[in-house]
């Protein structure tokens, strides 16, 4: 029977609910009333019908014009509802409100409805919400008594509701309510004192609360506010506080005469005035008296109750959240301490960095050993069987002496007819005696007995076997791996097929080292070559040959851009493949520019002349992947070894056709022509970290470029800072590479006499840049001697002629000829055209008239002092510095088709080269990493625990110093992955390699730092401040923010001096957090404000934390992000424009590297 009453008590709520907005309300007096208010089997249910109407009337506060005017602050407004005002777990406070109100109709009467209901449709769920007319008459009732009291008459309207939220929007402030109908200058009762309300004027007045558009007349049986509402100030009305306020009766401290534990006082003259309820909902800055306080939590705005231990609770908490495990909480705890999970994911952190890089240093250290072992046995291995080669070829030399000697005795004694016989047999194959030329003991005649059986055995023995072995060991000793020849038995192994492939390390050092010790042999060889012996080396077709590259230049000229001034002139010639040229010359000659114009690699300066390839009108750079410049300065990269600086330069400029084995063959060449074994594993070094010797460096220098195996070599100074001894292995390695066609031009600075004798040709170059000699080494002296300019005895020929363009040394008395008219003498001895302006150095001279008619107006220029102004000077330099960029602009987009015949490797296989090489050398600065990290995890502890986590702005004072700190730190770090290495780069650029590789593997291996950075400074901040936003929303913005200033800081990298850019690093974060921050200011600083990249990550960060705050939190969510002109919805956008700015930035770093940094 309970349960059934239960049931229909609990149907009359639903009813009530359908039929509330289609019937008209008519209030029912009745005087037993009061005897039904106290039924405890009631009360219950009518506080459901109240809460029904107060549910409809809460929603209209999200659901109607104000979520319109709200919707940058509120995403769900039914969540958000359910989360402010959803009472159904505790109806206690309003309970209590119709208690106090007293003033509800006819209980009974309401009960017999919906038995009758009951009755007529048996399930309260089948009641339909268009037929309650029908019920009535049932039940012979002419109204529905659906005013339960007075409370609903004092709740505020739809229209109260619209005017008092409206005014958060306005500029007055909550505090004070514009006036209205009912709280005016002419009409101000009690109610509109703060915590007080009136009822409805008139018993027969209609109240919708839902749909009414205009404030009723509410100045009747003014009361105070009731518990768990709130009534402000210059409102007649009651509005129920939000979940997570706390809003209980006032009390009045008649020591302040204020009403505790708000802040407002009675209203003067009014003695019968006592304190009434809240008086304000709005931001926790002004009503932080209605928030529940922390380490309290609220279920209901009427039910304060601490937090228990092993619990906390923030500010405006409905109820107790439990405490992480290894943190400790006490009773009326307002936050958990979980910095213990903070040095848990630092040692975590620190863990597995520490594990990837000793594990990748091990890796690396491991397998360069096992390279290290592998090339050491394939070199031991190649110079034994070298060894053994020798032997074998001085033992079959000690063979055919013995049958020679043999033959001769007998012919001799068969023309005698007599026998001859050998006291002992000479074993040759089975001699394990030292490594010395053999000597063949004296012959003894054979004895009788075995005369009769010599001759026919040696008819047997000369075609064996063996001596077929040993023809074929001849012919290729390397490859025949199954025969002893330290031994000389036939101890045979399995051969290799032929076709099998060369895949292990092993198999590929082997290859190398056979290949080079054959290459050894075959030098020592040539060393005492007959004539005959040279033209068969020259016609052997196993000697490789490169593609030639034969360069003529004719009247070649080049004149500085708006100075007129000089550095080549008349320059004409050719430097012929398979030759060794020198170019010398005084400083200031030109030397550098002549080859860098060869090389087409000057700008800023005007050209005159032709420069023919092969003969051909082509352009140098169509060659580029054959041409090797080393240039004067030794650009290596310091932090890489010796063998890893030469194998990434042949991986990336050989052609991709060619087999592995045969790129390290090349390498190892180099590696042992120039002298590199003993460092060959040893770092090259920078200025902060010494590594190999100068001399070391600058072979390393030039072998950058002979591992490519060009077919064009200039060489800028590479013996300057050279011993003699290096020196001449230099010049060694590069005769070598001329005897395979290589074209080799240098630029010499006093050689000695040996280097000097080294040389092929001789190109001599005078001040002004002007050919003074251009011809053969060995006829330089016999020209400057026709010339009366003789060289002295025990005088360095190349010393004396470069003293005597210098003009220290005076020519001979007998001569007549003074060393400015030495170009003008090479031009008449050659033939060439003089310019008008320097036959006044030929005075004397019989000039040929072709020899000055021909070009000279194409090689005069007009040196004419002309006196300009001073705007004239700096217009002219502005002039001259737009055609040097563009020059450089031109010079780099300059694009050539290709003659080279090379496939190098594409761009991805090039990226996968970069990135092991980057990869390699952030190991090894793996100290410089971990000192950023530690000083990322120092600024996240600090600003973590000094910059106090406000929930009045979101945290948003913590995070704007977390931007700044992240932003500089990345920045600064980001700067070394351009800044440092700029030489090497424009110098591999240069030769061919691809940028984008290049650019992208650099910011592949950054990508490693945006992923941890983030974490190493979360890992103290987050757990330090501990905000509501969760640990991810925390990293995703703070890693897109990584990624996006390390963009940036690329950009300042590649366009600036390492001096401004660091400089820019630091002051950029902080102007634009500043301007970002800024909530006034004008127009122009507000949408400079909107590009700031730190606008968006603060925005998000503080969008991730007031995505946090509900409940009570609502009016000051949207009054924070209403000030600070931000949208919930725009989490999103940040983050994507954080990523596109990162994107941004590296296209126009990018740009900026193929362009207009080049130099």
């Amino acid at each position: 029977m309970a349960a059934k009453n239960r049931h229909r008590l609990y149907a009359l709520a639903l009813v009530v609910l359908k039929l509330v907005q289609l019937v008209q309300c008519q209030v029912v007096v009745d005087d037993d009333y009061s005897s039904q208010i106290n039924n405890p089997a009631v009360l219950p249910y009518l506080t459901q019908l109240v809460y029904s109407r107060l549910s409809n009337l809460t929603s209209t506060i999200l659901t109607s014009e104000i979520n319109s005017r709200s919707s940058f602050c509120i995403t769900d407004p039914e969540a958000e509802w359910d989360r402010a005002f959803n009472y159904s777990s505790n109806l206690d406070f309003l309970t209590s409100c119709i208690q106090k109100t007293n003033e509800v109709k006819d209980a009974e009467q309401v009960g017999r409805y919906v038995n009758g209901v009951l009755d007529m449709y048996g399930s309260i769920n089948a009641v339909p919400e268009s037929c309650p007319y029908p019920i009535l008459q049932f039940l012979n009732l002419s109204k529905y008594p659906c005013d339960l009291g007075d409370i609903s008459r004092r709740l505020c309207t739809a229209a109260e509701l619209k005017f008092y939220f409206n005014n958060f929007f306005g500029s007055n402030s909550s505090n004070y309510l514009r006036p209205n109908k009912n709280c005016n200058l002419s009409s101000w009762v009690s109610g509109c004192e703060p915590g007080w309300a009136c009822s409805v004027a008139g018993s027969n007045q209609e109240v919708d609360l839902k749909n009414s558009r205009d404030i009723p007349s509410r100045t009747l049986d003014c009361q105070s506010c009731c518990e768990g509402f709130f009534c402000p100030h210059g409102l007649t009305c009651m509005i129920p506080c939000p979940l997570g306020s706390y809003c209980p009766i006032a009390t009045l401290n008649k020591a302040t005469g204020i009403c505790e534990p708000y802040n407002y006082q009675l209203p003067p003259a009014k003695p019968n005035h006592t304190c009434g309820g809240a008086n304000i909902w709005a931001d926790v800055r002004t009503s932080s008296e209605v928030f529940c306080s922390a380490g309290s939590y609220c279920p209901t705005s009427t039910l304060r109750t601490p937090c228990s231990s092993g619990h906390y609770c923030r500010m405006g908490s409905i109820s107790e959240k439990r405490c992480f495990k290894l943190t400790s909480c006490n009773p009326n705890t307002a936050n958990q301490n979980i910095h213990a999970y903070g040095i848990m994911l630092i040692a975590a952190l620190s863990t597995l960095l520490l594990i990837i890089y000793n594990c990748s240093d091990q890796f690396l250290t491991t397998r360069a050993r096992r390279h290290a072992k592998s090339r050491e046995a394939a070199a031991r291995s190649a110079r034994e069987k070298a060894k053994a080669r020798e032997r074998w070829k001085a033992a079959k030399e000690a063979a055919k002496k013995h049958a020679s000697g043999l033959q001769a005795q007998f012919s001799g004694t068969f023309s005698r007819k007599k026998l001859v016989t050998y006291p002992e047999q000479l074993e040759i194959l089975n001699q394990t005696g030292p490594e010395t030329d053999y000597e063949l003991t004296p012959h003894m005649y054979p004895s009788a007995a075995s005369a009769s059986q010599q001759p026919s055995e040696r008819k047997k023995t000369e075609p064996s076997d063996l001596m077929e072995m040993m023809h074929v060991i001849e012919e290729d000793p390397y490859h025949f791996e199954g025969f002893r020849m330290d031994i000389g038995d036939k101890n045979l192994e399995e051969k290799m097929p032929k076709g099998k492939q060369i895949h292990t390390h092993s198999q590929i050092f082997k290859y190398a080292y056979a290949q080079i010790e054959k290459e050894k042999a075959q030098q020592e060889q040539n060393k005492n070559l007959t004539f005959s012996g040279i033209i068969s080396m020259a016609t052997n077709p196993e000697i490789r040959k490169r593609p030639e590259i034969e360069i003529a230049f004719r009247d070649l000229s080049l004149t500085l851009k708006g100075k007129s001034k000089h550095i080549l002139r008349c320059v004409t010639g050719t430097i012929m493949p398979g030759r060794i040229t020198a170019v010398m010359g005084p400083s200031g000659a030109g030397k550098t520019t002549f080859l860098s114009a060869l090389a087409g690699k000057t700008v800023g300066c005007a050209m005159t002349g032709l420069i023919l390839i092969n003969g051909k009108k082509e352009s140098i750079h169509s060659y580029k992947k054959i041409i090797g410049f080393v240039p004067q300065d030794d650009v290596v990269h310091g932090n890489l070894t010796v063998e890893e600086n030469l194998s990434f330069s042949a991986r990336c400029r050989l052609s991709a056709d060619l087999a592995k084995a045969d790129k390290v063959l090349i390498v190892e060449r180099v590696i042992e022509a120039l002298g590199l074994q003993s460092v060959r594993s040893s770092l090259v070094g920078t200025v902060e970290k010494r590594g190999i010797s100068g001399g070391q460096r600058k072979r390393v220098n030039v072998g950058l470029e002979m591992v490519m195996e060009p077919s064009l070599l200039i060489l800028d100074e590479p013996t300057s800072g050279l011993d003699s001894s290096s020196s001449q292995l230099l010049l060694k390695a590069l005769r070598r590479e001329a005897l395979e066609g290589v074209n080799v031009s240098m630029v010499v600075h006093q050689p000695s006499y040996t280097l000097f004798n080294m040389f092929d040709d001789l190109i001599l170059l005078a001040k002004g840049g002007l050919v003074v000699y251009h011809g053969s080494v060995r006829k330089v002296e016999e020209y400057f001697t026709g010339l009366g300019l003789t060289v002295p005895e025990r005088v360095n020929p190349p010393d004396h002629f470069i003293d005597v363009l210098e003009g220290i040394v005076k020519p001979s008395t007998s001569s007549s000829v003074s060393y400015k008219e030495l170009p003008v003498r090479w031009m008449l001895h050659k033939g060439y055209p003089v310019p008008p302006d320097m036959r006044q150095n030929s005075a004397g001279v019989a000039v040929m008239p072709a020899a000055v008619s021909v070009g000279d107006s194409a090689n005069s220029l007009d040196t004419r002092n002309e006196e300009q102004s001073f705007a004239g000077e700096v217009w002219q330099d502005v002039k001259t510095n737009v055609e040097l960029r563009r020059d450089i602009i031109r010079h780099n987009f300059l694009r050539s088709k290709d003659f080279s015949n090379r496939r190098t490797p594409g761009v991805l296989l090039q990226y996968k080269y970069f990135l092991g090489r980057v990869g390699r050398q952030r190991l090894r600065e793996a100290r410089i990493q971990v000192i950023d990290y530690l000083i990322l995890l120092l600024a996240g502890a600090c600003l973590g625990s000094i910059t106090k986590f406000s929930d009045e702005t979101f945290g948003a004072s913590g995070y704007t110093y977390t931007i700044i700190a992240v932003s500089l730190l990345c920045k600064i770090a980001a700067l070394r992955s351009f800044s440092l290495d700029k030489l090497q780069y424009w110098r591999e650029s240069a030769s061919g390699m691809s940028s984008l590789a290049y650019f992208l593997s650099k910011d592949t291996i950054d990508h490693f730092n945006t992923v941890i950075k983030p974490l190493v400074y979360l890992s103290m901040f987050y757990f330090f401040s501990n905000p509501r936003s969760s640990f991810t929303d925390n990293y995703i913005v703070l890693l897109c923010l990584v990624y996006c200033v390390t963009g940036i800081a690329y950009v300042l990298a590649i366009f600036l001096e390492p001096g401004p850019s660091q400089l820019c690093s630091v002051l950029l974060p902080v102007v634009l957090t500043l301007i970002a921050t800024q909530t006034g200011g004008g127009k122009f600083l507000k949408n400079l404000a909107k590009i700031c990249y730190s606008k968006w990550a603060l925005e998000a960060f503080v969008i991730a934390n007031a995505e946090r705050y509900h409940g009570v939190w609502l009016i000051t969510r949207c009054g924070a992000l209403m000030k600070t002109e931000y949208n919930l919805h725009d989490w999103g956008l940040c983050i994507a424009l954080l990523i596109l700015t990162g994107i941004g930035t590296r296209a126009i770093a990018f740009l900026g590297l193929v362009t207009v940094q080049k130099k």
